[in-house]
C-alpha cells in the first residue's frame, strides 16, 4: 500500500512497506541473525548492492526496515536508521560527522548523556565543542569556527523546555556549511518535523513517545539527503549499533497509537501546567502551551502542539525537589519520559547529576527544577497526586 498521500494517523497504522508471503495483517517477528541466499551469485549481488536482499540482521532485517521506513515517512526524510538506543543514535551522528580537529555546537540544556559523552569521550579524540543557549541564535553565531561541522539542537530542550528557532538556526548553519541535527524526542513527528524546517538529520530516542509503553530502549535517525544517510548507516552497521528485530517489532506496534496517546497526554498536560502555575509552592512553570513561556509564539509557529512535558521550579530548591519526589504515589519516580504513565524526576540529582553544578546552572538547570512527563491517566488522579505531594513540601 502506498501511504504517501495518507494522513498522519493512517500512516502510523499502515506505513512501512513490508508484507510477508502469507498475508499476515501484522508483520511477523523475523527473529534471525542471518538470511540464506538462493545461490552464490545471489549472495554476491546482495553484497555488491546490485540486488535487494537481506544478508545479516546487523545490516538489515524486515522488522527493522519497516520501522525505519515508517519513521522516515512521518519525518519526511530520505531514509531512517534504527539503533539499539537513543545514545547509539547520538554516537552514530558524532562518529559519522566529526573527526579529530573538528568542532561542534550544541544546545546547553540537552539530554545529559548527549552532552556528557562529547565533553568526556570525544574531547579526548581531539573534537572541540561549545554548548550554548541556542534559544538565542546570536549565541550560536558567536562560537562558529572554521572547523565547526555540526550543530546539535534539542528543542524543546531537556529539561528546561527552551525552544530554538529551527529555521533561523538552519539558515545560519548552512551559510557556514554546517550540518544540523535535531533531537526531536520531546515532540515526536506528530508535533514537530525538523527536516521541514531546515534540519539535515532528525534524531529520536524511540524509548519515549514513539514507542510509548516503557518496554523497549531504541533510537532512530532520519536523514534528509542520501549522502548524509549513507554516512550514518555506514557507522551504524560497522560499529554495531543495530536494533534487535523483536525490539523493532514492539516499537512499530507502539508507534501505531502515537497520535491518540499524545493527544490524550497533551490534553492532560495543559491542565496540569495551569494547576502548577497557580500553586503557591511552585515558583515557575515552563510549558510551551502556557503564554508565560518565553518562546510561546515561536512554539506555536514550529510545533503542532505543546506536547506532554513540563518543567517547574519549587520555591524550596533542592530539598523541596527531593521531598516532592518522595511523596508522589501515582506518578512514577523514574527517568525516561513519553510513556502512557506519568513520570516525575529531579534532574539535578538524577539525569543531569553527572554534570557539575556550574554546568547545570549555566544551562538553566536549577537545583529545584522538576521534570514531569504527563501520561494518559485520568486528569483528576494526576492532579490529586501532585496536590497531596506538594502539601508535604
Amino acid at each position: 500500500m502506498d501511504t504517501k498521500d495518507q494522513g498522519f494517523t493512517s500512516k502510523l497504522v499502515h506505513a512501512g512497506g513490508i508484507k510477508d508471503t502469507l498475508g499476515s495483517a501484522v508483520t511477523p517477528i523475523y527473529q534471525t541473525s542471518t538470511f540464506s541466499f538462493r545461490d552464490a551469485g545471489h549472495g554476491a549481488r546482495c553484497f555488491a548492492g546490485e540486488e535487494q536482499g537481506y544478508i545479516y540482521t546487523r545490516i538489515g532485517n524486515p522488522n527493522i526496515e519497516e520501522l525505519e521506513n515508517t519513521v522516515a515517512e512521518l519525518e519526511k526524510g530520505f531514509g531512517g536508521i534504527a539503533t539499539a538506543s537513543g545514545m547509539a543514535a547520538v554516537n552514530t551522528v558524532y562518529l559519522a560527522l566529526l573527526g579529530a580537529g573538528d568542532h561542534m555546537i550544541g544546545s546547553a540544556a540537552i539530554y545529559g548523556s548527549s552532552r556528557g559523552v562529547m565533553e568526556t569521550l570525544y574531547s579526548g579524540f581531539g573534537i572541540g565543542h561549545d554548548f550554548v543557549d541556542t534559544t538565542n541564535i546570536e549565541n550560536i553565531e558567536k562560537v562558529i569556527k572554521p572547523s565547526t561541522r555540526l550543530l546539535f539542537l534539542e528543542t524543546p530542550s531537556n529539561p528546561t523546555m527552551g525552544i530554538t528557532d529551527l529555521q533561523a538556526a538552519a539558515r545560519l548553519a548552512h551559510r557556514h556549511k554546517i550540518l544540523v541535527c535535531v533531537d526531536n524526542t520531546f515532540s515526536s513527528p506528530y508535533l514537530q518535523r525538523p527536516l521541514e524546517l531546515g534540519a539535515d538529520i532528525v534524531l529520536h530516542s524511540m524509548t519515549k513517545f514513539i514507542n510509548g509503553h516503557a518496554d523497549i530502549v531504541g533510537g532512530m535517525l532520519v536523514a534528509k539527503e542520501k549522502e548524509v544517510y549513507d554516512k550514518l548507516r555506514y557507522v551504524m552497521v560497522h560499529v554495531g549499533f543495530n536494533m534487535d528485530p523483536h525490539q523493532a517489532w514492539l516499537t512499530r506496534r507502539g508507534l501505531k497509537t502515537l497520535s491518540i496517546r499524545l493527544e490524550k497526554a497533551q490534553e492532560n498536560t495543559r491542565q496540569v501546567a495551569a494547576f502548577l502555575e497557580s500553586h503557591p509552592k511552585v515558583e515557575w512553570v515552563l510549558y510551551p502551551g502556557l503564554k508565560s513561556h518565553p518562546q510561546y509564539e515561536l512554539a506555536k509557529q514550529q510545533m503542532d502542539g505543546p506536547g506532554a512535558m513540563i518543567s517547574f521550579g519549587l520555591k524550596g530548591g533542592l530539598e523541596a525537589g527531593r521531598k516532592l519526589m518522595n511523596n508522589v504515589h501515582l506518578a512514577l519516580l523514574a527517568v525516561s519520559l513519553g510513556g502512557i504513565e506519568t513520570l516525575i524526576q529531579h534532574p539535578a540529582s538524577m539525569t543531569h547529576s553527572t554534570l557539575s553544578a556550574e554546568v547545570r546552572r549555566s544551562a538553566g538547570i536549577t537545583d529545584g527544577l522538576v521534570r514531569l512527563s504527563v501520561g494518559i491517566e485520568d486528569l483528576d488522579d494526576i492532579i490529586t497526586d501532585l496536590e497531596q505531594a506538594l502539601l508535604k513540601v
